[in-house]
C-alpha cells in the first residue's frame, strides 16, 4: 500500500433539487475560516461573454475547485493565505430571478449563438448590477466580504427591492 489511512469522516449534504435549474441566480458564499473568522463572497450565474446561464450548484464545484478561470472563490481565500479545504462552507442562493434565454441550442450556428446572446445581455446586465449592490450592501452593513464587483450595469430598483428583501431575510443587518 502507497498511500496511509486518513482521518476519515462522514459528512452530510442536503441539496434542494432547483439549485440544477439553468438561469440567473444570485449568491452568497458563507466561509467559516479556522482563524480569520466569517468572510462572505457574493456571485452570480449568467456568463458575460456567452448566452449561457448555468445553474448554482454547477457555479458551487467550480468555485471549490482548482480550475483557474472558474474558482474565484478558492483564488481569494489562497490569496488570504486560508486553505480552503480547513473551511466550512454555505450558499445562501436566490433564483432563478430570469430563467436562461433559450432551452438549448445548435452550438455550432453562429447566427443562431448570437442572437441568444443579444437576448441574454439585458437579464445579465440586470443580475450583475444585482450582484454589485448586494456585494456593496453587505459590506455597508459589516459583513466581510472577500471580493469586489465590477459592473457598469445600471441597477432596476424595482426589481432590486424583492431580490434584496429576499437576502435580508439571511443576512439581517440588512433590514432597514
Amino acid at each position: 500500500m502507497v498511500g496511509r489511512m486518513s482521518k476519515a469522516k462522514t459528512h452530510k449534504l442536503k441539496l434542494p433539487g432547483l439549485i440544477l435549474q439553468r438561469g440567473f441566480w444570485l449568491y452568497v458564499w458563507r466561509v467559516t475560516t479556522p482563524k480569520n473568522g466569517i468572510w462572505h463572497y457574493v456571485g452570480r450565474t449568467g456568463d458575460a461573454s456567452s448566452p449561457y446561464a448555468a445553474s448554482v450548484y454547477r457555479r458551487m464545484g467550480q468555485h471549490l475547485g482548482k480550475a483557474k478561470n472558474t474558482n474565484a472563490l478558492r483564488k481569494n481565500l489562497v490569496k488570504m493565505e486560508i486553505n480552503p479545504e480547513d473551511c466550512s462552507f454555505e450558499m445562501i442562493a436566490h433564483g432563478p430571478i430570469y430563467d436562461e434565454v433559450h432551452n438549448g441550442f445548435d452550438y455550432t450556428n453562429k447566427d443562431e449563438k448570437n442572437e441568444h446572446f443579444k437576448n441574454h445581455k439585458p437579464y445579465r446586465d440586470c443580475v450583475a448590477a444585482m450582484e454589485k449592490q448586494l456585494c456593496e450592501d453587505l459590506k455597508k452593513a459589516g459583513y466581510k466580504v472577500l471580493n469586489i464587483v465590477n459592473s457598469n450595469a445600471r441597477l432596476n430598483e424595482e426589481k432590486w427591492k424583492p431580490v434584496r428583501a429576499a437576502f435580508a431575510k439571511e443576512f439581517t443587518k440588512l433590514k432597514g
